[in-house]
C-alpha cells in the first residue's frame, strides 16, 4: 500500500469520525433540548443536587465492574488463545471500543477499530476477532435471555405503547443472535443464505455483487474459527458467557442506586432490575449512535411509575450520565491519550533510526 494510498485513506476515516461526531453531537443538544425545553432549570438542578452522593458513587462503581468484566473477559480469551496481554490493556480495548460503538450507528464502529487497535500491539487480528466475537455472542445471550425472563415475570413493564418497541427489539436482536449461531455452527445453511442473497443483489442490480460476495465469505471465516474455538475451548466459552451475564447485572443494577439516591425504597432491585432489561432490549437495536434521544424518551415511559413527575427528569438525567454520557467522556480521553502515545513512540522510534543513519554514514 502506497503512503499516497495510506494518507488518503487516513483523511477518508478522519472525516468520517468527525462527520460521526457531529452527529453524535447534534443527536445530544436536540435530545437534552426537546425534553428539558418546559423544565424549570432551577428545579432540575435542586432535584439532581438532592441525589445522595454515596448511592450515585455505587452507580458508578456498578459501570466500573461492568467495563471490567468485558475487559477481563477479552483478556482471558486471548490468553486461551496464546496471547498475554494486562487487564489494564484490555480495559483500554473495552473503552476505545465503547467510544466508537458510541459514535457510530447501530453500534457498528466499534468492533473494527478495537481490533485494529489491538493489532498495532502485536495481537493479531484474527485473535482480536475471535475474543470480540465471544463477547459478542454472549451479550446478545445474556440480554435477550433476561429481556424475556424479566418482561415474563414484570409483563406490566411492556403494556401500552412500548409493547410494539419491545417486540421490534426482540424480533431485531433475536435475528441477529441466530444469523450469528447460525453462521459459526452450519456452514451449509451458512452458504444456502449466502447464495439467496447474492441472487437478491444481483436481481436489484446492484453493483459488484461478486465483490460483496468475497467479503461475506471473507467474513464467515471468522466466524467458522469461532466455531473451532467453541469446539476445543467450551470451558472457557462457558466461563466468558456467565462473565457477561454479570458484566449485564451490574449495567442494569444503576438505576435502583439512582432511585435509592433519592432516598425512596418503595419498589425493590429486582423489579426496577426488570425494568431495566427491557428499556435496554426496546432501544439497544435502533440505528442511532448510543439509542441517543430514544433512550431517554422510553427511560421516561417505564420509569415515570417509579420516580414520579417530580423526580423523573432528574432521575433519567442521573441515569443516563452514568451509563453512558460520563464514559463516552472517558473512553475519549482513553483514544485520544492513547494516540498520543502511539505518536510519541513512533516518534522515538524514527529518532532512533535517524540516529543509527547517522552514525553509519560517519563511520563510512
Amino acid at each position: 500500500m502506497s503512503k499516497s494510498f495510506r494518507k488518503i485513506l487516513r483523511v477518508k476515516i478522519n472525516l468520517k469520525m468527525i462527520r460521526n461526531l457531529i452527529l453524535f453531537i447534534g443527536l445530544i443538544v436536540f435530545t437534552f433540548w426537546f425534553i428539558f425545553k418546559d423544565q424549570d432549570m432551577n428545579e432540575l438542578f435542586r432535584i439532581v443536587n438532592s441525589a445522595d452522593d454515596k448511592y450515585l458513587l455505587l452507580g458508578i462503581i456498578m459501570m466500573l465492574l461492568y467495563f471490567l468484566t468485558e475487559a477481563y473477559n477479552i483478556r482471558s480469551v486471548l490468553k486461551s488463545l496464546g496471547e498475554k496481554i494486562s487487564l489494564l490493556s484490555a480495559l483500554k480495548f473495552t473503552w476505545i471500543g465503547f467510544f466508537f460503538s458510541s459514535i457510530t450507528p447501530a453500534a457498528t464502529g466499534g468492533q473494527p477499530v478495537e481490533v485494529y487497535y489491538m493489532t498495532k500491539e502485536n495481537i493479531p487480528g484474527a485473535k482480536g476477532t475471535m475474543a470480540l466475537l465471544i463477547e459478542l455472542c454472549g451479550f446478545q445471550i445474556s440480554t435477550i435471555s433476561l429481556a424475556i425472563i424479566c418482561a415474563i415475570i414484570n409483563p406490566t413493564i411492556v403494556s401500552g405503547g412500548l409493547l410494539a418497541l419491545y417486540f421490534i427489539g426482540l424480533l431485531i436482536n433475536g435475528f441477529a443472535l441466530s444469523l450469528m449461531l447460525i453462521v459459526i455452527f452450519s456452514q451449509k445453511l451458512t452458504k444456502k443464505l449466502i447464495n439467496v442473497l447474492v441472487k437478491m443483489l444481483h436481481f436489484f442490480k446492484v453493483k459488484d455483487v461478486e465483490e460483496k460476495k468475497k467479503k461475506f465469505e471473507d467474513s464467515i471465516e471468522k466466524y467458522n474459527e469461532c466455531s473451532i474455538y467453541i469446539k476445543t475451548h467450551k470451558k472457557e466459552f462457558i466461563k466468558a458467557i456467565l462473565r457477561v451475564f454479570l458484566q449485564i447485572v451490574f449495567y442494569y443494577s444503576v438505576p435502583y442506586c439512582v432511585y435509592r439516591s433519592f432516598g425512596l425504597n418503595t419498589y425493590n432491585f429486582f423489579q426496577i432490575f426488570t425494568m431495566q432489561a427491557v428499556l435496554y432490549t426496546t432501544v439497544s437495536s435502533l440505528p442511532l449512535p448510543g439509542a441517543i434521544g430514544v433512550s431517554e424518551s422510553v427511560f421516561l415511559s417505564i420509569f415515570g411509575v417509579v420516580f414520579g413527575k417530580e423526580l423523573l427528569s432528574g432521575a433519567m438525567l442521573l441515569n443516563r450520565g452514568i451509563t453512558f454520557y460520563l464514559f463516552v467522556v472517558v473512553a475519549l480521553v482513553v483514544v485520544i491519550v492513547n494516540a498520543i502515545n502511539k505518536k510519541n513512540v513512533k516518534g522515538e522510534i524514527d529518532k532512533k533510526v535517524i540516529e543509527l543513519d547517522e552514525e553509519l554514514a560517519t563511520e563510512n
